[in-house]
């Protein structure tokens, strides 16, 4: 069980390392993509830090303010 609470916290770290990437990338704010994304700023930043679980919804609003796909975001995970 312990292993598995790992690898999902390895996971969201990985997922949160990606978004702020193509953010960065896109050249946009925290607050920017928020905007885009119909989400608040801290709920970016809380997923960029891997404080929260994202569910796909939220990844597909997430890459559509991003212009990319959710494969972009999650293809080497």
């Amino acid at each position: 069980m312990l292993r598995l609470v790992a690898h999902r916290n390895k996971l969201a770290k990985a997922l949160g390392e990606k978004v702020r990437a193509e953010r960065v990338k896109a050249g946009l704010t925290q607050e920017q993509l928020a905007e885009r994304a119909n989400l608040a700023r801290n709920y970016i930043g809380n997923i960029e830090r891997a404080e929260y679980k994202v569910t796909v919804e939220t990844l597909a609003q997430i890459a559509k303010a991003l212009g990319i796909h959710v494969r972009d975001l999650v293809g080497e995970l």
